[in-house]
Parts: structure tokens; C-alpha cells; sequence
């Protein structure tokens, strides 16, 4: 991946446009290639070997560098820009918590969420037109990812827009960061895996409940401030160029260093960190299987090898001994499991 160094010393650039505009012309010059797909294949185009779910609009180039005055850190922070119902993304979890453990002390992520899916009666036309077209693209990404992934949900109670839930998580995220990071894996949980309509308020509060959020006030931002905080995310992800899922800026000193696109193995995550900074700390964590599940209740067989270093093999295997021994709870689902904490285990 091209680092924002490379931007510069390949691209003239007026000594006084803003870092953010060079940073939109980084994203626009990493995604020119992909565009012209997008333009025959618009919506949900979440290609599997780049690791990427694209959207169609083009960004704007304007920018203000007086976006990131509340970003300002010591230490080094990753604006993540996803979507509930973005398979990619589902596909780095694994990434994702790992990185937590080992670097969560040194590093603060920031979630965004992006707007892959407006409407169906915006993108009517192309490879993927219509609901039932996302079910086929799901089953085929899924072992790709080695996640579990049922596209079910697209055939039985097809999500008209990915909007909803972004807002529902804007509505925990008002409360809670630690919680909103919560709400977003249940309900994720439930569209890829559950085969649930994640747009549907009983759904959406079922996950806040599920979250320990305050319910009450979870529903009242829902309806009205959560909308308006949605809304920054979109004009953001557009004045930054960002136009796939998950992209994952690297923010230190208020400079914008590197940009992660896309699927990646963990090593990518470690590389760029060491990369911004050598003496980043980086946290030894126990690998027990109850100190994990301690920290994730919920575990996919990927997840867990990642987490624990060991094979996808050894770790079915496993997992299936401490579900025979009833201290895990094995959730058979379509193309792979779910493994949950049995809280009434010794």
C-alpha cells in the first residue's frame, strides 16, 4: 500500500493545499483503477481478492483541515471508515480485535461509518441491481475470509438500505464508544450470520439492549441527533476521497501518515504502526482460550486462530473439545460457527 510519503514525492503539490486535500488525492489515485468498475457494478461491489467493498459516488476534492481539530492525540489514532453490511469489513474482525489487544494501550480507533448502501432505487443497474444478487456475492466471499456468512437475509428480508443501522450505531456511539463497538458486532452478528433485516427497529433495539446502552435515550438520539452525527461521516468520508470499506487512516500529531485499504493480514496493521512509530508499545496478552473469551464472548473458528496464533484446523478441532466439554456454545450457521462463552461453565 502507497503511504502518504509516496503521495508526495510522486504528486506536485502547491505548498499550500491543505494535508487533507493531499490525502484525497491519495485515496482518488489508490482507487482511479477501480472506479470504472464500480461505474458497471455499482452498489455492494465488494471484491474479494482487492478485500474492498466500493461505493459509487465520487468524492469531492474540497477539504478543510479544520475537520481534524477534535482528532488531535500523542498517540496515534486510526479513523476506520465501515458499514454494518460491509462483508470486507466483517472479514478483518479478526485484524481488528487482535490489534486491540496488542496495541489498544497506544492506539485509539475511531469508527466512521460510510453509506455503502443509500437506497436500492439509486442503483438499479449494473452486476449487482438488486437484493438477491448480494446473497450469491456473500456465499462466495465468505470462505474466502474464512468467516461465517449466510447471504439468506438478501433472498428472505432484503435490507432496502445500509442507513438505518449506521445511524442506530451513530446512536450508540452518543452514549458509549466501548458499547457502540459492541452494538455494531451484535448487530452484524444478525445480518451476516442470523440472516436479520438489521434495519428494523426491534432489531436495532434488541442490539441496544443486548449492548447494556440506555434504550431510552439510544431511541430518542435514533430519531434525531444520531442523524445529524451520520451525516458528518458521510461529508467527511467524501471531503477524504473514501469510497470503499475498510479504509483506515493513520492520524499522529495531527498529520495524516498512512492509509490501510481494504482486506489485510494482521501483519499489514503491525507494519504500519512500527512504521509511524518504531517504539510504539505493543502489549504481550495471554492466549488462553478463557482469557479471550473473556474479552470477546463471541469468537468465530477465524477469529480465534488469528487470536490465539494457531492454525484455522487446529482450531476447529480445538474449539469443538470445549464445546463437547460444555464450556463453549458451538452456533452452527452457514458456512462456518460461532462460538460463545457458556457462562454457567466452571
Amino acid at each position: 500500500m502507497l503511504s502518504l510519503y509516496y503521495v508526495k514525492s510522486k504528486i506536485p503539490v502547491p505548498m499550500d493545499i491543505t494535508l487533507m486535500t493531499v490525502l484525497s488525492l491519495l485515496l482518488n489515485f489508490l482507487n482511479s483503477n477501480n472506479y470504472n468498475t464500480m461505474k458497471n457494478n455499482p452498489l455492494l461491489n465488494c471484491d474479494s481478492e482487492k478485500g474492498v467493498c466500493e461505493i459509487l459516488e465520487v468524492p469531492t476534492n474540497e477539504s478543510s483541515a479544520a475537520q481534524f481539530e477534535a482528532i488531535k492525540t500523542d498517540k496515534i489514532r486510526i479513523i476506520y471508515f465501515t458499514d454494518p453490511i460491509c462483508s470486507s469489513c466483517w472479514g478483518i474482525e479478526a485484524q481488528l480485535r487482535k490489534f486491540k489487544l496488542e496495541y489498544g494501550n497506544s492506539v485509539d480507533i475511531e469508527y466512521r461509518m460510510g453509506g455503502l448502501l443509500p437506497s436500492w432505487d439509486i442503483y438499479n443497474s449494473g452486476g449487482i441491481s438488486k437484493p438477491s444478487d448480494v446473497a450469491g456475492h456473500w456465499e462466495e466471499v465468505s470462505p474466502h475470509y474464512k468467516m461465517p456468512i449466510d447471504g439468506g437475509v438478501w433472498i428472505e428480508d432484503p435490507l432496502n438500505s445500509s442507513y438505518p443501522p449506521s445511524i442506530a450505531f451513530k446512536a450508540a456511539q452518543m452514549q458509549d464508544d466501548k458499547k457502540a463497538v459492541v452494538f455494531l458486532r451484535i448487530i452484524r452478528e444478525m445480518v451476516f450470520l442470523d440472516k436479520l433485516n438489521i434495519t428494523k427497529t426491534e432489531h436495532l433495539e434488541k442490539a441496544a439492549e443486548m449492548a447494556k446502552l440506555n434504550v431510552a435515550q439510544w431511541k430518542e438520539d435514533y430519531e434525531s441527533k444520531a442523524q445529524i452525527e451520520f451525516k458528518k461521516d458521510l461529508d467527511l468520508g467524501r471531503q477524504l476521497g473514501v469510497r470503499g470499506f475498510p479504509t483506515l487512516i493513520f492520524v499522529k500529531d495531527d498529520e495524516m501518515l498512512d492509509i490501510l485499504y481494504g482486506f489485510k493480514p494482521y501483519e499489514e496493521f503491525e507494519r504500519r504502526i512500527k512504521k509511524i512509530d518504531p517504539k510504539t508499545d505493543k502489549k504481550e496478552y495471554s492466549a488462553e482460550w478463557q482469557n479471550l473469551f473473556a474479552v470477546y464472548p463471541t469468537l468465530t473458528t477465524q477469529e480465534f486462530a488469528v487470536l490465539s496464533n494457531i492454525s484455522f484446523e487446529k482450531s476447529q478441532e480445538f474449539l469443538l473439545n470445549l464445546s463437547s466439554e460444555n464450556k463453549l456454545k458451538r452456533k452452527q450457521v452457514k458456512n462456518g460457527d460461532l462460538w460463545i462463552l457458556n457462562s454457567n461453565a466452571n
